[in-house]
């Protein structure tokens, strides 16, 4: 038996870092507004004539094998022998490639974790409910990086397409924006800055000091929350316009949140994108590296993009994803 299984990365165009317990409690309306994008995280499970289990990464060029799932350790390919340990599935090959590049802060790890995970509920017919592999995967996620995750991620890897994911008392809900994937998708330029990134370790901090009642970073979020309100509104009408006022503001009060947010480079890459012709622009993720986008005129968007290449940036080549993960089984 074969299955091949691939989720969409994303890019979190305002309201990130909220979707981390309990960060968003503390400010109401809290939300985050996300896309899935066409660059894709996939694994593939094949079964073997023994029942031993071998994880492979293509992109890290790493090979791990064990007589069985409960034999793995977890010191290389830590997500992948977590989840191969959760769901004990043996008697199996394990690869796995991505689209993304390492560290680019477009949840490339989530995109994979969803895939993996949806692949294992199907091979073992184990927790095989989109909330059972939600909740798997963003758990063992945490037992890897050892740092709360957050929420977001793992529904554009599920679902695709852009959309609201609203924080509060009552949980966590994804609503899909009647946005059209095309229209956007012609708006954003990404960008790798080729520096790679760690989300637990900006987010930790920033977490910490809102708890603790930071009055700089509980600003900060007060004004994320505002501009993920209003870019939600700005995208449901197609207000391009106060699309990127809204997303301009994201990134000003993102900046405050910790020294590490942003960088030289980065600001450099911004103002050259900025003055190729783009109306607004971030980091995507917690920053400190990984990618950025930019929102940019339909007929700029070749220019931003030349600017940027010509500045040492990657240039993804992607659209909006409106799929989500996809599966194919095979005897």
């Amino acid at each position: 038996m074969r299955i091949d299984c691939s989720a969409p990365t994303r890019i979190d165009l305002a309201g990130g870092t909220y979707d981390i317990w309990p960060l968003y409690l503390f400010h109401d309306r809290a939300q985050t507004i996300n896309a899935a994008l066409s660059l894709r995280a996939s694994c593939t499970l094949e079964s073997r004539d023994d029942s031993r289990v071998v994880l492979v990464s293509e992109d890290t060029h790493e090979r791990v094998e064990a007589s069985s799932a409960r034999e793995l350790g977890f010191d290389r390919l830590a997500l992948l022998a977590r989840l191969a340990h959760v769901f004990d599935a043996s008697g199996l090959t394990l690869t796995t490639r991505s689209d993304s590049p390492l560290g680019a802060g477009i949840a490339g790890s989530s995109a994979l974790n969803i895939a993996v995970t949806k692949a294992l509920s199907l091979w073992t017919c184990r927790h095989t409910s989109d909330e059972e592999v939600l909740r798997t995967a963003m758990n063992v996620e945490a037992q890897v990086i050892a740092v709360p995750t957050g929420a977001q991620d793992y529904r554009p890897a599920l679902y695709g397409g852009v959309s609201a994911v609203e924080l509060d008392a009552m949980g966590v809900r994804r609503v899909r924006l009647d946005v059209s994937g095309r229209e956007l998708g012609a708006r954003i330029v990404v960008a790798y800055t080729g520096a790679t990134r760690n989300s637990g370790i900006n987010n930790w901090d920033v977490m910490k000091r809102r708890i603790d009642g930071d009055p700089e970073v509980t600003a900060a979020f007060d004004g994320i929350r505002d501009a993920a309100v209003g870019m939600r509104h700005a995208l449901s009408t197609q207000d391009w316009d106060a699309t990127a006022r809204h997303l301009q503001a994201e990134w000003r009060h993102r900046v405050r949140l910790a020294p590490g947010v942003t960088t030289p480079a980065i600001t450099a890459l911004l103002e050259t994108a900025r003055e190729a012709g783009a109306t607004a622009g971030k980091v995507c993720g917690a920053g400190g590296g990984g990618c950025l986008f930019c929102l940019v005129p339909p007929d700029r968007k070749a220019a931003v993009a030349h600017a940027l290449a010509a500045a040492g940036a990657q240039i993804l080549d992607c659209a909006i994803d409106e799929e989500g993960v996809r599966v194919q089984r095979s005897a």
